[in-house]
């Protein structure tokens, strides 16, 4: 069986996700699509809008075969360490191939960007022109211009970036699977409506304003998410979870602060001080924020204090695989992948307790995760903890064994 593999967020599944999920199979041959997607919490440092199960079941209602996890350390990282749990999973799942969206879906050029990048010229350059105050993605921009040209282009599209990192983690781990690279197009990342596509951003903005979607989402997505909003867990909105927030970071000391991901520089001791002085989650970005602090950058940060996570527990890469859905041909796939496979893979949560210490440890911040995730429900009643301790994959469009 040849798989496809798809790194995602889904947040949320909409038409343009669907259509990607059909290219990868078609541009790739593939028998299977396997999706690594990011749970609760997502990588622009804030809740998804929708639950992972939730989301995981729209997937593999739309074209999926396996929606595995991307744990939280991960999943609220760096791009770069975004791209590396996720290409880590699907090399570890036996995936031949990586397809993912690209507004330039050139693979010979991004390629020779990613090569570039990992040079020690580029590293020097880079850090050459952070210390003469440019932002990190300005200054890695111009070490990537200075050394091909006109090349370096590519880093200004957010679809383009994150295909390089995935190929920059292909490169470093020394994968086989082979890159796919397909045409983006419909609205930007953060853009509003085009020929009857929608970004997730504008979807997510008609979530909140109670707009219809129904042009923007597949109809077993639709369903999903009517259920979703019928019981009370959706949407869940970016600032529900600020008096959190706040409380956890004032209750931190400057050890603690130091620990947290991306905290170097210096950066503690501006978030303490920020932290001392600022009555709102957004007074406390304005104050630390700087050209080299991107936004993004923070608010990964104040959210892996919330969660728990330090800088220690995105080393390395996800030390297990988690099935949240599957799909049409999902339990062939997943044979394979258990055949193939040195990670241990979960399907039923009390698995995780026989996991290696470091593996439940990364399984139980996942939980605690999601337990925190749950208090952003809008409707009280259904803000109940321990979802991931019972949760099993939904079985979706099943073929016969």
């Amino acid at each position: 069986m040849k798989i496809t593999g798809v790194i995602c967020e889904y947040n949320p599944f909409h038409s343009g996700h669907e259509y990607q999920l059909a290219a990868a199979r078609e541009v790739s041959g593939a028998d299977a699509v396997v999706c690594v997607m990011g749970g609760n919490f997502v990588q622009r440092g804030e809740p998804a809008v929708i639950n992972k199960h939730a989301r995981a079941r729209m997937a593999a209602r739309c074209g999926a075969d396996l929606v595995a996890e991307l744990p939280v350390p991960w999943a609220i990282a760096s791009a770069e360490r975004f791209a590396g749990g996720g290409v880590a999973l699907l090399t570890a799942m036996g995936a031949d191939c990586i397809a993912f969206g690209a507004e330039d879906p050139d693979i010979g050029a991004l390629s020779r960007v990613a090569e570039t990048l990992l040079t020690d010229s580029a590293r020097q350059l880079t850090s050459k022109h952070l210390l003469a105050g440019l932002s990190y993605a300005a200054a890695r921009e111009r070490a990537v211009r200075e050394l091909t040209g006109d090349e370096a282009d590519i880093l200004k599209k957010p679809n383009n970036i994150l295909a390089v990192e995935y190929l920059k983690a292909i490169l470093r781990k020394g994968s086989d699977i082979v890159p796919v690279a397909i045409p983006r197009f419909g609205p930007g990342h953060d853009g509003g409506e085009e020929a009857g596509m929608a970004s997730a951003s504008r979807i997510r903005e008609l979530l909140y304003s109670g707009g219809d979607l129904s042009q923007f989402m597949p109809e077993p997505a639709l369903d999903v998410l009517r259920e979703e909003l019928d019981a009370g867990r959706c949407p869940v909105r970016p600032g529900a979870l600020e008096q959190a927030e706040l409380y956890k970071l004032r209750t931190m000391s400057y050890e603690e602060l130091a620990a947290l991901p991306d905290c170097t520089e210096g950066l503690e001791r501006r978030l303490m001080r920020a932290i001392r002085s600022e009555a709102t989650l957004d007074g406390v970005l304005a104050a630390v924020k700087t050209k080299r602090y991107a936004l993004s950058r923070l608010r990964r940060t104040l959210l892996a204090a919330l969660l728990g996570v330090e800088a220690r527990h995105q080393l390395g890469t996800p030390p297990y695989i988690r099935v949240l859905a599957i799909g049409k041909r999902g339990r062939e796939a997943l044979r394979q992948i258990k055949a193939d496979s040195e990670l241990p893979i979960i399907t039923k949560p009390a698995a995780a307790r026989l996991l290696p210490p470091e593996a439940f440890e990364i399984f139980a911040l996942e939980a605690a995760a999601g337990d925190i995730y749950s208090l952003a429900y809008p409707s009280p009643g259904a803000r109940l903890p321990g979802g991931d301790w019972v949760h099993t994959p939904a079985v979706e469009g099943q073929m016969g064994d």
